[in-house]
């Protein structure tokens, strides 16, 4: 059954919510604060935009936000250390982007250490998209890759896809059914929906498209009103 996935994203010790990733738009002090907020969800997305970045990390307040509730990690998760420490410290699952690409094509090397290091069912792979193509550092730098293009090639390292349709990330004007319509026919994997999703009829659409959908702003705005299954 599809569900909606609430968001922390960490930066400078503190959960943020970014337009496209760059410009800030709001930050909640105390990150653990949003727990009670999430409490009854079954899973919660946590980012550490820092480590994404390439400039620094939140790692303590990902430890405690992990013994505190289920969560699946990523931001800045390059190295096979770094998805074991994860394990080690309760994460869900382990949300691997810009190490699963390599210049043209898939980090196959990478992928298949990190596979043998926890298992393919703790890893999640992310394909960030900004005008068609995947994005990685951060969104800083841009590959000539699709998503739809390279997750058959992916599916062998991973028990399914985050996906993230990055030019409507945080600016509360919707996103682009068609392309996750495109994404769905390319996997039958679990896919969860991120970037730009504000309404309950969106994520009324892609549950019919048996696609989960992780949600950031709309719930720290108001716009989207959280209700727990069950």
């Amino acid at each position: 059954m599809p569900m909606i996935i609430p968001c922390i994203d960490l930066m400078d010790g503190k959960a943020v919510q970014l337009i496209r990733g760059r410009k800030k738009a709001l930050e909640v002090e105390n990150p653990l604060d949003m727990l009670k907020k999430f409490r009854g969800f079954p899973v919660i997305q946590v980012i550490d935009l820092d480590a994404a970045m390439g400039r620094g990390d939140n790692r303590k307040m990902v430890a405690q936000l992990c013994r505190r509730a289920s969560c699946r990690v990523g931001g800045g998760v390059r190295t096979t250390e770094r998805v074991r420490e994860l394990a080690e410290l309760g994460a869900r699952q382990v949300i691997i982007g810009t190490a699963a690409f390599r210049e043209g094509g898939v980090n196959r090397s990478f992928l298949a250490a990190a596979r043998k290091a926890v298992g393919k069912k703790f890893m999640v792979i992310a394909l960030d998209s900004s005008r068609g193509r995947i994005v990685v550092r951060g969104w800083r730098g841009r590959t000539g890759l699709r998503a739809e293009e390279v997750i058959p090639a992916l599916e062998p390292y991973c028990s399914g896809f985050l996906c993230t349709y990055v030019d409507k990330e945080g600016m509360m004007q919707g996103t682009s059914l068609r392309w996750f319509r495109r994404l769905r026919q390319a996997t039958k994997l679990p896919i969860t929906a991120a970037g730009g999703i504000t309404t309950q009829a969106e994520v009324e659409a892609l549950a019919k498209m048996e696609i989960d959908a992780a949600v950031g702003m709309a719930i720290y705005t108001g716009k989207l009103k959280l209700h727990p299954p069950g």
